[in-house]
């Protein structure tokens, strides 16, 4: 029995069994006038933990750190050591996955420097309940860290690609580059004349080197983490919905941690900021 509180608990137990106040204080070896003493830090506590266990209910696979953004959002500031002291108190820790060191050298080239810059796609696979297949192309920016679209499908042919990026062009403009695996739907005969035709380069990883689409495979891990993994879809419809909810909830709210844990639509538009002033500048 070291700490204090341990102490106290021990010498009223031993005052509830009998023993006199002063016998049972000399026995563990603490001060009488510490009996009546009532902590005030479980009461301080209290609120945030509550917080907390209501925001990982919510968001079962955010780690102390997001939810630290949560909290700051709802109005309770709190500091990094505190929340990962109460974090720990609540048991709220999300086991974290082991991950097998790859030697190597990593390549990261080229290395976004600004927004469409480059654009970084792949596949995630899972199913529904009613047996249906889901395939789902998914888009990122990687400067941005924005979710530019996940297209879930049965299949997804080179065609269908070719389709996804021309909208997503229409909407956000056109990258420089396009980096992705060589899978036969980005080696395609149809999608290199196309990408030659729309002036994209496009920089294929080597074969079975997936870090070097890093940014990419980072988001999958996420998708499959926090979406795939914890939903269950009856019908590829009701997938459809919830994916795409879940992408715009990626984009507006979920707190990214390379961005200074600002979500990547609140990122654009320091952007769009920065631009603004830039341009204020050059007209003086």
């Amino acid at each position: 029995m070291v700490s204090a509180h341990v102490r106290r608990e021990q010498a009223l137990y031993a005052i509830e069994r009998g023993l006199s106040h002063r016998r049972a204080c000399a026995l563990v070896n603490t001060n009488r006038s510490t009996l009546g003493y009532v902590a005030k830090m479980p009461m301080k506590d209290g609120p945030v933990i509550a917080a907390m266990k209501e925001l990982s209910s919510l968001y079962p696979r955010f780690g102390s750190r997001r939810i630290r953004v949560f909290l700051r959002r709802k109005g309770m500031v709190i500091g990094k050591e505190r929340c990962e002291r109460l974090w720990a108190k609540a048991g709220l820790q999300v086991p974290k996955k082991r991950r097998r060191k790859i030697a190597g050298k990593r390549v990261c080239i080229p290395v976004p420097t600004a927004r469409n810059t480059v654009w970084s796609y792949d596949f995630v696979y899972d199913a529904c309940a009613n047996g249906q297949k889901l395939k789902c192309l998914t888009v990122v920016d990687e400067y941005t860290r924005e979710c530019l679209a996940i297209d879930v499908s049965c299949a997804i042919r080179s065609k269908r690609v070719i389709d996804v990026l021309s909208r997503l062009m229409s909407i956000h403009g056109a990258p420089r580059y396009l980096r992705s695996d060589n899978g036969p739907e980005f080696v395609s005969h149809a999608l290199l004349e196309w990408a030659h035709q729309s002036s994209l380069e496009l920089v294929l990883i080597e074969p079975g080197k997936p870090w070097q689409n890093g940014t990419n495979e980072s988001f999958n891990g996420k998708f499959r983490d926090e979406c795939l993994s914890m939903e269950w879809f009856r019908h590829r419809l009701e997938a459809k919905v919830v994916i795409e909810d879940w992408r715009i909830h990626y984009n507006d709210v979920r707190p990214h941690s390379s961005l200074q844990y600002q979500t990547p639509n609140e990122f654009k538009m320091t952007l769009g900021d920065k631009l603004i002033n830039m341009g204020a500048v050059f007209s003086r």
